[in-house]
């Protein structure tokens, strides 16, 4: 498969697989296509720095990127006790009550509850993931590609990403934020359709991939939302897009090791198992910015009748972050929060991540080839 992006990129197919997983990022690049590994569970630099090193050892020399989370507006953070003032208490007793009606076990025994896994989320932390992802891209060159879920990058950090050979990448759920996206300097804009798992917009991706390709020009575009299968990434390229990114597709890969006990699915790996299409649900509850999540009795009570609106972000993130560690050690699948896409009704079986790619691949093969005869 040729397309701009695989020549620009040296990857054999034009699939670009976000995951917070190092195994599944690994897994991609080595089977051809581009993994991008997800820094926002990092809250010390430390740790991304070594899961980097690891990536470098386990990707045969081929290239892979990162996802930040960088709000385009640097917002003023304070200091940990500060945002932790403006929470409103009404919020943190919603919040426990909650976790006692679900039967959600506390943290284990020396879980560190104040870090837990929210730090990501503030500009500062991200700044750092930046910056540790650039040494690592002058040091061994393998990095290629910084993705941005949150609008545009500041611009010395596009500036900074090109002066170490890294392009830009950014998701837009619109034609208005994608082509801020191509005035600040971005390299790929990443058309997410409202199908889409994470922050997401509300537009279809039918309608928002040619929407994009025509109003940005030349510059590449990448299909998201709603892809888990070659006819879907045939349907991408002949709607203009150069590749697909896709994240809920690795979730239940069998190299995907979060939340993991012993040698089966995780918990969160079996709610996705049993989920349908119709089994997500659109909401501010995880970060404080529309996202997709699946729908489980966490978000089910966050609907119910006299729960609070969520809070903005990143006081949202501070407000669940020991929650959401507290549900991911929980071995009730109906108990679980995560991100995940409308294609999660497809994530039917636990497959390693050569054999999802490869499928995908003999997929489109077959699908433009049924095309072909069609002009026949």
């Amino acid at each position: 498969m040729r397309t701009a992006l695989t020549e620009k990129f040296g990857i054999d197919y034009p699939i670009f697989g976000f995951t917070p997983s190092q195994d599944v990022a690994a897994a991609i690049s080595r089977a051809g296509g581009l993994g991008v590994l997800g820094c926002v569970r990092f809250n010390d630099p430390g740790e991304l720095d070594e899961v980097l090193e690891w990536m470098h050892e386990n990707t045969d020399g081929k290239p892979f990127g990162v996802d930040v989370v960088m709000p385009a507006k640097i917002p003023t953070e304070g200091s940990k006790v500060d945002l932790d003032s403006m929470i409103p208490p009404e919020h943190r007793a919603f919040v426990e009550r909650t976790l006692d009606d679900l039967g959600v076990p506390p943290l284990p025994e020396g879980e560190d509850r104040i870090n837990t896994g929210v730090l990501g989320w503030l500009h500062s932390v991200a700044r750092s993931h930046v910056d540790v992802s650039m040494e690592h891209a002058r040091k061994y060159g393998q990095i290629k590609l910084i993705a941005n879920a949150l609008g545009s990058p500041p611009d010395d950090v596009i500036a900074l990403s090109h002066e170490n050979g890294v392009a830009v990448a950014a998701l837009a759920g619109s034609t208005h934020h994608a082509l801020n996206h191509v005035s600040a300097g971005v390299d790929i804009v990443i058309a997410q359709g409202y199908e889409g798992g994470g922050h997401t917009g509300e537009v279809t991706s039918m309608v928002l991939w040619p929407e994009v390709v025509d109003a940005v020009g030349s510059a590449p575009v990448l299909a998201a939302g709603g892809v888990g299968s070659g006819r879907q990434m045939a349907a991408a390229l002949a709607l203009g897009a150069q590749g697909v990114w896709m994240g809920t597709y690795w979730l239940t890969a069998a190299e995907y090791k979060l939340g993991a006990s012993g040698d089966g699915p995780s918990t969160v790996q079996k709610a996705l198992l049993k989920a349908t299409s119709r089994d997500t649900v659109r909401s501010r509850i995880y970060s404080g910015k529309p996202a997709r999540l699946l729908k489980t009795k966490w978000t089910q009570a966050w609907e119910a009748e006299g729960a609070p609106d969520a809070l903005p972000m990143p006081l949202q993130n501070l407000l669940v972050g020991e929650a959401h560690a507290r549900i991911s050690v929980s071995d009730d699948p109906e108990v679980v929060a995560m991100p995940a896409g409308q294609i999660v009704g497809r994530c039917n079986d636990i497959v390693p991540v050569a054999d999802m790619i490869a499928d995908m691949v003999a997929e489109y093969t077959e699908a433009v080839a049924r095309m072909d005869k069609s002009l026949g």
